[in-house]
């Protein structure tokens, strides 16, 4: 049985661990809000700009020659963006995200390329020897739309070179405090849904034209997308890691509750030990 001092030490060490998970909790908690508002506000900007080029799509009786972005190539490598975080504790969140590009490599094999943003995807995949041709640190509490310019000109440039013929985005997408969920959009080649709610796309009128309108319009969606992930796993990172802080302090107050039970029995042994010691010395006077 260990002894009084080891069993204090232990209670110590968790009371310790205790007030830094908490106030990890109550840090994440307040990054959270202003990450969950900034990606709630963005989609409807992103949602817009779809209807946008779906309305293209119609107008321009699916020309996909326009732009290279929209061109789809039989040849080519397949490029993956892995996003992560650069920092740990925040639960299964980056393992997740791992394991499931790990399980899209193995299930769709081929010639394939990585750029990772976040340091513990890129980790992850230089173990799993994966070719990297990129790497970006994550883009922080509060990333801005020029944060991801730079991410966005390297896929456009590697998609228009013809290097590669897909560009697949992985992440985890905030669906609420306790839900985020992996997810793998398509960014390239860029296949707009032609649903215009109804409206024929010839009653729209364009200024400039249709085409001019799309060359403008196709690397500022490459940019949007991306700025929208890197909010999405922003606001997933802050969840995961609350809740994550929050079970780690639950547990180690069970564990303080648990080692003071010990504690009190361990000194009422040793106090019954050094009566009965007294007892014994009295009767054997």
């Amino acid at each position: 049985m260990p002894s009084q001092r080891d069993i204090r030490r232990r209670i110590n060490a968790s009371r310790n661990i205790r007030q830094i998970t908490r106030a990890m909790q109550f840090v994440a908690a307040s990054k959270l809000r202003r990450a969950q508002e900034a990606t709630l506000a963005a989609r409807p900007y992103s949602e817009l700009l779809d209807d946008i080029l779906a309305d293209l799509a119609a107008v321009l009786a699916g020309d996909e020659h326009l732009h290279p972005l929209l061109n789809r190539r039989p040849d080519g490598k397949r490029l993956i963006v892995l996003f992560t975080s650069d920092r740990g504790l925040a639960g299964p969140l980056n393992s997740n995200a791992v394991r499931f590009a790990a399980r899209e490599i193995v299930e769709h094999k081929g010639d394939l390329e990585m750029v990772t943003v976040g340091r513990k995807g890129r980790d992850a995949m230089r173990r799993a020897r994966v070719p990297i041709i990129a790497h970006f640190p994550a883009f922080g509490d509060r990333p801005r739309f020029d944060d991801v310019l730079p991410l966005a000109r390297l896929i456009a440039d590697e998609y228009e070179s013809g290097t590669h013929n897909q560009v697949d985005l992985i992440f985890t997408r905030f669906v609420s405090t306790l839900v985020q969920r992996v997810d793998l959009v398509q960014l390239l080649p860029l296949t707009p849904v032609a649903d215009t709610h109804g409206i024929p796309g010839s009653q729209f009128i364009f200024e400039p034209q249709p085409e001019e309108v799309l060359n403008e319009l196709l690397p500022r969606y490459v940019g949007t997308r991306l700025y929208q992930t890197t909010l999405e796993v922003a606001a997933s990172f802050f969840s995961s890691q609350m809740v994550a802080m929050k079970n780690a302090t639950e547990n180690a107050d069970e564990l303080i509750d648990d080692l003071t039970l010990s504690y009190n029995k361990a000194r009422q042994a040793n106090i019954t030990r050094e009566l009965i010691e007294i007892a014994s010395g009295a009767q054997a006077r």
